[in-house]
């Protein structure tokens, strides 16, 4: 490994527990996916095809196996023709819901001010 100011123990632990999280949620849809999945509460691959305008077939199921994987999803698969697969948020996935409430209200403020939020149950 490359020595820089990162390599230094105090450093490094420092930045772990964020360097974990960015490891896990990064990726150019897996916040969007896991927002969709909490408001939703379950989401069948096409659902997500739909709402997530621009994302390939191949990119999608990449990262549903990786937030899978990472224990964020669970993948339900049906026995029926056609085939039907449901995604929903494990427990530690539910865990996550502050986070991405938390980024949504603050995106609003700093971001998208004049953005009505079609998400909130008035």
């Amino acid at each position: 490994m490359a020595e820089n100011k990162f390599t230094q123990e105090n450093t490094l632990a420092r930045c772990v527990p964020m360097s974990k999280l960015q490891s896990v949620i990064a990726g150019k849809w897996k916040i969007l996916i896991l927002w969709y999945i909490t408001f939703y509460k379950v989401q069948r691959f096409g659902e997500l095809m739909r709402r997530l305008d621009g994302i390939t077939q191949s990119t999608l199921t990449k990262q549903l196996r990786e937030l899978e994987n990472d224990g964020f999803i669970h993948r339900e698969i049906y026995k029926e023709i056609p085939p039907k697969v449901e995604y929903t948020l494990t427990e530690f996935g539910e865990s996550f819901i502050p986070v991405l409430q938390t980024m949504m209200v603050w995106s609003e403020q700093h971001l998208c001010p004049d953005y009505k939020n079609p998400y909130l149950n008035d």
